[in-house]
């Protein structure tokens, strides 16, 4: 069976993120959406997006597929629905359609001829961008079963200090030496070569995924996920790092989540609760200004590609879109535009040409190119959002 993973509406309620991926490349926990489907369906997806990502996530359609929407986080009860689905048949929950059959003889998709199946059971649902951070919990241990079931750890050096070592999975080429690891809290997952240097302590559930890094002495409370060759430091809790981001010093990130690319500068602090102990708002592109998250500890959402200077303090519920750079003393404001350059004092346009020399010499140190493909999202989403700069 084919199957293809679709944004849906709730494409516009999860960017920045989505700026720049589908929301199937949204991570969660240890893997990414597609990722988890791909393990519970044990095939290949491709991806229905927006235009403009659509070269560098193609979809392919055959006869016959089986459309499934993005937003939902698979488990084994939902993943065997969707692989029994036969034509004119669909899986939905509360109203909202889950995955549905589709045939390419058919002229479009007419729900009221389909047999509808509800979906009775509970999963994780990544509707909004702090759900990232808030559901990482859940998700980190959904997937740290699923990748370790019938496995076995590589042994945990002699040298670290560990609580609950049967929640502990090391993966091979990983590195750490004098470290504490207490997974009595919720299981800690070391990927493939990545590193955590002495001195640092970790409450699970954690992630370091293939390539990570934790540096000297680092403290990290759960539940939090290092993404693909990213880096942390300092002190960090509840937070997200997609891929390739640095978080390499002193400073605190909390409740918090970061694209890839990004790079916070030495001793960068964020607020993730406000003074009058208040529920935050963060930005929202969806409408167009600040939204309520129900949520008391809310921190920094941040864009792929987006940097800030040293000493950079970010307020609760501080959002920040694509390829934006941010220095100087004081608060920016909390809803910084994609390509802004500067912070509390005033920002101005980041132009393109600026902003891609920095993309080609940061991706290079990674081995990886910008190419064209890049440049073209990239300038789409500076056309896209010139409405939020002053230009």
């Amino acid at each position: 069976m084919n199957y293809i993973l679709f944004d849906g509406s709730v494409r516009n309620a999860l960017l920045p993120f989505t700026f720049t991926r589908p929301v199937a490349d949204i991570r969660i926990g240890i893997l990414t959406i597609r990722e988890k489907w791909e393990k519970y369906l044990g095939n290949t997806t491709t991806t229905l997006t927006e235009e403009y990502l659509s070269d560098k996530f193609p979809m392919v359609e055959m006869e016959e597929n089986v459309m499934i929407y993005a937003s939902y986080c698979p488990n084994e009860i939902l993943a065997e629905m969707v692989k029994s689905l036969e034509p004119k048949q669909a899986i939905a929950k509360n109203g909202e359609i889950i995955a549905f059959y589709t045939q390419d003889t058919q002229e479009e998709v007419d729900f009221d001829a389909y047999e509808i199946i509800e979906f009775d059971d509970d999963c994780i649902v990544v509707s909004n961008p702090w759900d990232i951070f808030a559901k990482n919990d859940a998700a980190l241990r959904e997937d740290f079963e699923l990748l370790t079931e019938d496995r076995k750890s590589q042994p945990i050096p002699s040298s670290c200090n560990v609580i609950g070592a049967e929640n502990i999975f090391i993966e091979d080429g990983a590195k750490l030496e004098f470290v504490t690891l207490n997974a009595s809290t919720g299981p800690i997952y070391i990927g493939k070569n990545s590193e955590i240097m002495e001195n640092s302590v970790i409450r699970g559930p954690f992630a370091l995924c293939e390539g990570g890094q934790v540096k000297l002495a680092t403290k990290v409370y759960g539940a939090t996920t290092v993404g693909p060759h990213s880096r942390i430091g300092g002190e960090v809790s509840n937070s997200v790092l997609f891929g390739y981001s640095n978080k390499g010093h002193d400073g605190f990130l909390g409740n918090s989540v970061l694209g890839e690319w990004c790079n916070l500068g030495a001793d960068t602090n964020n607020s993730n609760l406000k003074n009058n102990y208040e529920e935050v708002k963060l930005w929202s592109y969806e409408k167009n200004g600040f939204a309520k998250t129900g949520l008391q500890f809310c921190g920094l959402m941040m864009g792929d590609h987006s940097k800030c200077g040293i000493n950079t303090m970010f307020n609760t519920g501080t959002v920040v879109g694509v390829s934006a750079n941010i220095f100087g003393s004081g608060f920016p404001r909390n809803f910084v535009p994609s390509f802004s350059w500067g912070g509390a004092s005033g920002f101005t346009t980041y132009l393109t040409n600026k902003a891609f020399e920095t993309a080609r010499i940061v991706m290079s140190r990674r081995n990886l190119v910008f190419d064209e493909q890049e440049a073209r999202i990239l300038e789409h989403i500076f056309e896209e959002t010139k409405q939020y700069r002053k230009e």
